[in-house]
C-alpha cells in the first residue's frame, strides 16, 4: 500500500512546491499591502481558498484534458503540460484580467497593471461589469463540448442509460446540438431583455454567438490540420489541433473562476497566485489520469465530468441574470465525478468475472 501512495504522492511534486512558494509570496504580498501580521494572514486565507475553489471547480478540466491527451502524441502532450500550463496560468490569470480591463476601460496594458496595483476596488468593478459577455461566450463554449461528448453515434457506454440512450439515438441528426444551443441562446436572450433591457440581450447573445463560433472554428481548424500531417509535419494528428482545442477549453473553464475570485479579492496578483497553486494541481490530476489510464479504469468517470461540464455552462447563463455562489458550482461538479466514480467501482465489482 505504501509504495502506491508515493506514486501518488509524487504526480504532485510540483503541486507542492508551488504551493510552498505560492503561499510564501501570498505571506509577503499580505505584508506588503497590509502593514500587518493579521492583514498577511488574511491574503494567506484568501489564497488557500482560491486555490481550493479552482482545483474543485477544475476536477471535470482535468479529466477532460486527459481525454483528450491520451490520443495525442507524446511530443505533443508533453508541450501542452509544458507551455500548456504556463499559458493557462500566465495567460488566463493574469494577462486575460488584464486584456479586460484594457477592453473595457480604453487604456493601456501598462494603464490597466497599474490601475490593479493601485486602484484594486475599480480594477475589480470593470471585471465585474463584463461579467455577462464572459459568462456568455464560456456557457456557450462549454456547452457545445459537452453535447458533442452525449450526442456521438458512436458512443457505447451509457451511465444514465435511459437518458442517454435517447440522445445516443438522435445524434445522427447533422447539428442537432448547434440547434439545441441555439435554442438556449433564444430563450435566454428573451428573459435577459425582459428582465435587464435590450442593450444587455444584445450584448449576451453576440457574446454567445462568438462562443459557438470559437468552438465549431477549432474543431475545423483541429480536423484540417489532423488531415493534414504530411504537408504540417508538426501539425500530426493528436498534435496542435488538440493542443489548440485543450487551451480554448482550459480559457473557458477559467472565465468563471477568473471573475469569481473578484468576489474574494480585488487584488489582482493575490488572485494570480491562488489560481496558479490550483491549476498546477490540475495539471498533476491530469498527468496521473493519464498515465495511469485511469479514465479506462472507471468506465463512468468521463461522463461525470461530461454531465458537470454541461450543469457548469447552464450555471453561467444563469449567472447573467442571478448571482450564484461558486462554492456551489464546485461542490456541484465535484459531486457529480464523485458519484461517476462510485458508479464505476460498483460496476467493476460488479463484472469482476468478466
Amino acid at each position: 500500500m505504501q509504495p502506491t501512495q508515493r506514486a501518488t504522492l509524487s504526480y504532485f511534486t510540483w503541486a507542492f512546491i508551488v504551493t510552498g512558494l505560492g503561499l510564501a509570496l501570498g505571506l509577503w504580498l499580505g505584508f506588503a499591502t497590509e502593514h500587518s501580521f493579521g492583514g498577511a494572514m488574511k491574503v494567506f486565507f484568501i489564497v488557500c481558498v482560491l486555490a481550493v475553489l479552482e482545483i474543485s471547480l477544475s476536477f471535470d478540466n482535468a479529466i477532460v484534458n486527459a481525454n483528450k491527451l491520451k490520443d495525442m502524441t507524446p511530443v505533443w502532450q508533453q508541450r501542452f503540460l509544458t507551455w500548456g500550463i504556463l499559458i493557462a496560468v500566465f495567460g488566463m490569470r493574469i494577462v486575460f484580467p488584464l486584456l479586460i480591463v484594457v477592453i473595457a476601460a480604453n487604456v493601456g496594458p501598462w494603464s490597466a497593471l497599474v490601475m490593479a496595483a493601485t486602484q484594486p476596488e475599480e480594477y475589480s468593478r470593470i471585471m465585474h461589469e463584463a461579467h455577462l459577455p464572459i459568462a456568455a461566450f464560456g456557457g456557450t463554449f462549454l456547452m457545445m463540448v459537452a453535447l458533442s461528448f452525449f450526442f456521438d453515434h458512436e458512443k457505447d457506454v451509457h451511465w444514465v442509460r435511459w437518458l442517454e440512450e435517447k440522445i445516443t439515438a438522435y445524434s445522427s441528426v447533422k447539428g442537432i446540438e448547434i440547434a439545441f444551443v441555439l435554442v438556449v441562446m433564444l430563450v435566454f436572450s428573451e428573459v435577459i431583455e425582459s428582465q435587464k433591457g435590450a442593450v444587455y440581450a444584445t450584448t449576451f447573445f453576440h457574446a454567445a454567438i462568438w462562443g459557438l463560433l470559437t468552438f465549431l472554428l477549432v474543431e475545423v481548424l483541429g480536423g484540417v490540420l489532423d488531415q493534414s500531417q504530411q504537408v504540417l509535419a508538426g501539425a500530426a494528428k493528436g498534435g496542435l489541433g488538440a493542443f489548440l482545442y485543450l487551451e480554448v477549453l482550459d480559457a473557458s473553464f477559467s472565465f468563471d473562476g477568473v471573475i469569481g475570485a473578484f468576489a474574494l479579492s480585488s487584488n489582482l496578483f493575490v488572485i494570480a497566485i491562488g489560481l496558479g497553486i490550483g491549476a498546477m494541481y490540475v495539471r498533476s490530476m491530469t498527468i496521473m489520469l493519464v498515465e495511469r489510464g485511469t479514465l479506462a479504469q472507471y468506465r463512468y468517470l468521463e461522463h461525470g465530468a461530461f454531465y458537470a461540464i454541461l450543469i457548469l455552462s447552464v450555471i453561467m447563463y444563469v449567472q447573467t441574470l442571478t448571482h450564484i455562489p461558486e462554492v456551489i458550482t464546485g461542490l456541484g461538479g465535484a459531486a457529480l465525478i464523485g458519484v461517476s466514480l462510485w458508479s464505476s467501482i460498483r460496476w467493476n465489482k460488479a463484472h469482476a468475472a468478466d
